[in-house]
């Protein structure tokens, strides 16, 4: 989602979506995820240039010039439209969980922050709320910026907001990018 009303969403309601957050499964019970509220303006701002920064960057990768037209014409962060904006971080050595789960897939502690976000993301869409996860960044600027300890590892970062025009289409599969491909094409079975 990248296209935000400008209604804010109500105190309670995104407390709510951090308290259903926090509820999310972690391997050893680690609960890993670390929540940063952006609020300043002049961070938001920052974050949204530096993201304009690494799109304009990115768009130079496509060899076709087409596809790359194409890339040039999504809009592809709502930085500055969102009323919530939230930075996901994975502590990559949280003092819960005792390391239970990890010795052979450290990797466990970032995906039971991707569940948390997942839980986040339910929640929002069944009050109407909308998600939309920015991608294009240097997670390591971006933790700069947001000025976060060294072991925290950036997972996502976050646009919330109401639905400027709600659709049970993802705009990416509206815009022409690509469609929503059938399950029979990912589901294996040995």
């Amino acid at each position: 989602m990248r296209h935000f009303a400008a209604t804010p969403i109500a105190e309670r309601d995104l407390q709510t979506l951090l308290e259903a957050a926090a509820l999310a499964p972690s391997v050893g019970n680690a609960q890993p995820w670390r929540f940063v509220r952006v609020r300043t303006p002049a961070v938001r701002a920052g974050l949204a240039a530096h993201v304009d920064a690494e799109n304009a960057r990115a768009a130079g990768g496509f060899a076709d010039e087409a596809r790359r037209e194409a890339y040039r014409a999504l809009k592809l962060h709502g930085l500055r439209e969102a009323p919530e904006m939230l930075a996901v971080f994975c502590d990559e050595r949280p003092a819960a969980g005792h390391g239970l789960g990890i010795a052979t897939m450290p990797e466990m502690l970032r995906y039971s922050c991707v569940t948390a976000i997942h839980t986040l993301w339910l929640a929002a869409r069944a009050r109407g709320i909308g998600v939309g996860w920015v991608s294009i960044l240097d997670p390591a600027a971006v933790g700069t910026l947001l000025d976060v300890p060294q072991d925290w590892t950036l997972i996502a970062l976050l646009c919330l907001g109401y639905p400027a025009a709600p659709s049970e289409t993802p705009e990416l599969e509206r815009r022409g990018w690509q469609a929503r491909e059938p399950l029979a094409d990912r589901l294996f079975e040995r």
